[in-house]
């Protein structure tokens, strides 16, 4: 059986982790995805601590499987000219340079779908393709924090805590470059023309908190961390210490695995505490658990 993406072909402009991701999971579906890099230097991701053998970046191995490579300088006519040639024969053109370049350089969406009207034409950047902040730069972290996810991840002391992971490339970058480019390619499929997917990382990751953002966005109050009923508020949900100094995930939203909880422990007398409504209640069957 071939692969879903068998037949599609992708052209990979795109540096670091956001755009490499996105595409080694349109690789892994089975497109062809060659990876276009500036001569010289290439992706400085090839550089990046840690190196395996050979002294390739181990950084740059997780995040490009699965794709060829060139080298191609979009400044010079050239460049450009067998960059434009490739475009008729691609189906998709990824690319994360600030909003802007590849306008300056001829090569923009609204001058390459004149090339290949089909071109699905996905570029990512931190705060999108228009609005106040499209100029800025910034990283993974910047856009966590203006999306606010950093109010809900704290540290030992309540002060906003670095992320685990690189949600705001990967979550807010990645996984909505594939979704945008995959329904292009199903809109192309029943109309003939490809489109522009503007991703805006800020805003991907702004997705990821649709509860916080929807009470916050008509409240005007931002929700106080481990309060809310999924982020600590509930001892049926939460994350418990044991005796032996490791810990244990609680997820009993619904009553029935509560009741089997509380009978399994030999507790019945926190069954009343399954969604605790009056003052202190959560906090003492919090403490008891």
């Amino acid at each position: 059986m071939s692969q879903p993406l068998s037949g599609i072909r992708v052209l990979d402009l795109s540096r670091l982790l956001p755009g490499a991701y996105a595409t080694q999971m349109l690789a892994d579906f089975g497109a062809d995805v060659i990876k276009v890099e500036e001569p010289g230097s290439g992706d400085y991701g090839r550089f990046m601590p840690p190196q395996g053998a050979g002294g390739m970046s181990l950084y740059f191995i997780a995040i490009n499987r699965n794709k060829r490579s060139m080298t191609l300088n979009l400044k010079s006519a050239e460049g450009r000219e067998i960059f434009q040639r490739m475009v008729r024969q691609a189906d998709v053109v990824l690319e994360s340079f600030r909003p802007g370049v590849m306008e300056r350089l001829g090569l923009g969406y609204e001058q390459l779908k004149e090339i290949n009207p089909g071109l699905v034409y996905c570029a990512i950047s931190g705060y999108g393709q228009d609005g106040p902040y499209r100029l800025r730069a910034g990283h993974d972290l910047n856009y966590a924090g203006y999306a606010g996810l950093l109010h809900y991840n704290r540290g030992w002391h309540g002060e906003p805590a670095m992320p685990p992971t690189q949600l705001g490339d990967l979550a807010g970058g990645s996984f909505m470059a594939v979704i945008g480019i995959l329904t292009a390619l199903m809109g192309r499929a029943q109309s003939g023309t490809g489109r522009m997917v503007d991703v805006s990382m800020t805003e991907g990751v702004m997705s990821l908190l649709p509860l916080a953002a929807t009470a916050y966005l008509n409240s005007g109050e931002a929700p106080i961390p481990g309060r809310s009923a999924l982020d600590g508020g509930l001892p049926c949900y939460n994350i418990y210490e044991t005796q032996d100094g490791k810990h244990v995930t609680l997820a009993a939203l619904e009553y029935k695995f509560w009741h089997a909880f509380c009978t399994h422990i030999g507790h019945l007398e926190l069954l009343p505490f399954h969604h605790p409504v009056g003052p202190g209640e959560r906090e003492q069957a919090i403490d008891m658990l």
